[in-house]
C-alpha cells in the first residue's frame, strides 16, 4: 500500500527506501540499497561516489528508464514508481534527462532541428513555423546559432554535441532535469564551458535538476545539497557548504582529499584508499565501506550503520562517527595550506 506523499511546499522529488537488484547469471547484483533524499524545488541537488556506487541506476529508476525493485519516488505529490505506463506518459514532458555521452546520445541519422524537435512533435506542443521558432530559439538559448538545426551531429565538436542535448532536454519545458556525468566525457577546456551554461540556465529558467558526478569539485561548483553514494548505499548527505566544510564520513573525507586546489602554492594531505571497490555481486556485511575504511572495527561488520543527523539537514551513516569523534580521531578535512 503506498504511503502519503512526504512532499512539502519546498520540495519537488522526494525519493524513499530506492532499491534496485539486477538478476545477473552470476547471481543477484544489489545496485542500490535503501536510498533516500529529498530535491528542493528550483535546487540541484548532486549525487557523486565512484564507479558501481549507483548514481546513475538511481537517476534511472526515477526516470522509470529502468523499474526499480523497491521504495518511491513522490514527484509532485505523486508516486512515479506506482504510475502505469500509460499513467507515466504526461510525466515523461516533466522529467528529461542529459546523458553523458554526446556522441552516442544524438542520432546521427538525424539532423539537428529534429532531434531537438523530436519532443516537441511527440508531446504536440508547436507545429510548422512556430516549431521552427521554437527550435531556433532553444539553439540561440544554449549558445549556438539557429542555422545549426540543418546540420547532422557529426558536424559538431563534443561541446556542442551537449548542448544540443540540453537543448533537447529544455525542448519540451521540464520541471526537472537529471543531468548523468554530462561533462564527464569532454575536454576539461569545454567543461567548465558548458556547466558555466547549466548553471546559467538552471538560474533562468528555476529548474530543479539532480546532477550526478563522480568529480567532487563539479558538484562543489554547482550544487546546493549533496547525497555520497558507495556501493548503492548513502554515505552521508546534507547541504553542500555544511558537507565540503564539515565532512563527517570517512569515504567523503577520502573524496574531498582528491579535489585540486586552485592555489599553486597550497597543497592538501590525499587520502589513499586501498583494495578496490568491492563487487555488488556480494557486498560486505554492515557498512559496506568497512573493507577500505581506516577506522573499521569488528562491529561495523554486524549491521548496517543507522543514518544520524548531525546537524541540521546534514546526516551520516557511520556508527563510529561519534565514539571518533569524541577521541579526535575522525578524518578532518586538511586545509590547504601554502
Amino acid at each position: 500500500m503506498t504511503r502519503a506523499s512526504p512532499l512539502n511546499g519546498d520540495t519537488l522529488l522526494s525519493v524513499r527506501n530506492l532499491d534496485k537488484r539486477f538478476a545477473t547469471s552470476s547471481g543477484i547484483v544489489r545496485a542500490l540499497t535503501d536510498v533516500s533524499f529529498d530535491v528542493r524545488r528550483g535546487s540541484i541537488l548532486g549525487i557523486v561516489g565512484e564507479s558501481g556506487s549507483g548514481k546513475t541506476t538511481a537517476g534511472r529508476c526515477i526516470l522509470r528508464l529502468i523499474d526499480p525493485s523497491g521504495g518511491e519516488a513522490f514527484f509532485d505529490g505523486v508516486d512515479l514508481f506506482r504510475l502505469s505506463e500509460k499513467a507515466l506518459r504526461p510525466y515523461r514532458r516533466r522529467l528529461q534527462i542529459i546523458f553523458q555521452d554526446p556522441y552516442s546520445s544524438l542520432n546521427p541519422r538525424m539532423r539537428v532541428g529534429d532531434i531537438i524537435g523530436e519532443a516537441i512533435d511527440t508531446h504536440r506542443l508547436a507545429k510548422g513555423a512556430a516549431r521552427q521558432e521554437r527550435i531556433a530559439k532553444l539553439l540561440d538559448r544554449v549558445g549556438l546559432r539557429p542555422e545549426h538545426a540543418r546540420r547532422y551531429p557529426h558536424e559538431f565538436s563534443g561541446g556542442q554535441r551537449q548542448r544540443i542535448g540540453i537543448a533537447r532536454a529544455l525542448a519540451v519545458e521540464p520541471e526537472l532535469i537529471i543531468a548523468d556525468e554530462p561533462v564527464s566525457a569532454l575536454d576539461v577546456s569545454v567543461q567548465a564551458q558548458v556547466l558555466n551554461l547549466i548553471q546559467e540556465l538552471q538560474q533562468q529558467l528555476g529548474l530543479t535538476m539532480l546532477f550526478i558526478s563522480h568529480d567532487l569539485s563539479v558538484v562543489e561548483y554547482l550544487c546546493d545539497d549533496i547525497v555520497v553514494l558507495y556501493l548503492g548505499r548513502i554515505m552521508e548527505k546534507g547541504p553542500a557548504r555544511e558537507v565540503y566544510a564539515n565532512p563527517h564520513h570517512p569515504y567523503t573525507q577520502v573524496l574531498l582529499s582528491a579535489v585540486p586546489v586552485p592555489d599553486p602554492r597550497a597543497r592538501r594531505e590525499r587520502i589513499i584508499l586501498k583494495g578496490d571497490i568491492p563487487s555488488p555481486l556480494d557486498p560486505p556485511s554492515g557498512c559496506v565501506f568497512r573493507t577500505r575504511c581506516p577506522y573499521a572495527i569488528e562491529a561495523c561488520g554486524k549491521g548496517v550503520p543507522p543514518t544520524e543527523e548531525v546537524s541540521p539537514g546534514h546526516s551520516v551513516a557511520c556508527i563510529r562517527q561519534a565514539e571518533l569523534a569524541a577521541k579526535g580521531l575522525l578524518l578532518t578535512p586538511t586545509p590547504a595550506r601554502p
